[in-house]
């Protein structure tokens, strides 16, 4: 079974996910909500029909001091309709931090174009938040 990064912002979603053998992680695609959740919600149903999912691993936006941002409560309600939505799917969480950074820092080095960065930086995060939680689980056998 495959699990599914998600780097959920106001505007944008990144999404990533691993191989069958959960060894890699790959940038799936950036959905554009808008704030309209059930954008999201109809393209994860969309996804689980075609991929064996059982995990979402949701990055949490944590302040580098370790304290909770404003975007963690709208984060968490973002994983509450999850909940309701995919009841049979694991929901994770990861700490996020840094992971735009990491993400930016990726892309001025592969120069890419700056107007190109906006419409993929979400779906590097995503593959950051996934590669964290996959390296956890990996230090927990």
């Amino acid at each position: 079974m495959r699990k599914l990064g998600i780097d959920y912002g106001d505007s944008r979603v990144g999404l990533a996910l691993t191989d069958e053998l959960n060894i890699t992680a790959q940038g799936l695609e950036t959905i554009s909500h808008y704030g309209n959740d059930k954008i999201v919600l109809k393209r994860l149903e969309e996804l689980l029909t075609s991929y064996q999912i059982d995990t979402f691993v949701v990055g949490m936006p944590i302040n580098m001091d370790g304290s909770k941002t404003e975007r963690v409560e709208v984060t968490e309600k973002f994983i509450h309709k999850l909940k309701c939505r995919f009841p049979k799917i694991i929901i994770e969480t990861i700490d996020e931090r840094l992971t735009t950074v990491a993400a930016h820092k990726t892309m001025n080095y592969l120069n890419i174009d700056k107007f190109k960065k906006k419409q993929i930086v979400d779906t590097i995060s995503a593959v950051y938040i996934l590669e964290t939680y996959m390296n956890k689980q990996k230090n927990k056998i």
